[in-house]
């Protein structure tokens, strides 16, 4: 064991982070994202929400100060609110990486970003439209 690391971040999920070099993108997915069809590499974390699985990662995980929006959100249909789990990820990615903003990009759109992602992270997120792709930066 190791101090310091959640334990939500597995052996596998560490490896990739590690792996992962400035521009690669992490996707984590819902209870409803197809993960092991967009996912080259797939993690499962199924018993866990994004919520506390993008906290532990950005404890670690350098987001890219090259782009306008290092974190990107699968934007809703229309007609469809604003789903409240966002609010968290903005709180979340506040307290971590100060100013950076927050993209969204359109259902198909996402999909097909997120089947580019070096990996994909399949989570037991229940609330819907809560993917979200995140972009390594570097450590600075």
């Amino acid at each position: 064991m190791l101090k310091g690391i959640p334990a939500i971040l597995n052996p596998t999920l560490l490896k990739i982070l590690m792996e992962m070099g400035h521009g690669d993108e992490l996707v984590i997915g819902d209870g409803n994202f197809p993960s092991e069809s967009c996912g080259r590499r797939v993690v499962r974390l199924d018993g866990h929400g994004v919520p506390e699985i993008l906290d532990a990662i950005l404890k670690f995980f350098p987001l890219d100060y090259a782009v306008e929006s290092p974190v990107t959100l699968m934007d809703t249909a229309k007609g469809l609110p604003v789903p409240e789990i966002w609010g968290t990820y903005e709180s979340i990615v506040e307290r971590h990486e100060p100013g950076k903003k927050i993209g969204k990009v359109e259902r198909f759109a996402f999909y097909e970003q997120a089947k580019q992602a070096y990996a994909v992270v399949a989570t037991g997120e229940t609330a819907i439209y809560a993917n979200v792709i995140l972009k390594k930066g570097i450590v600075i």
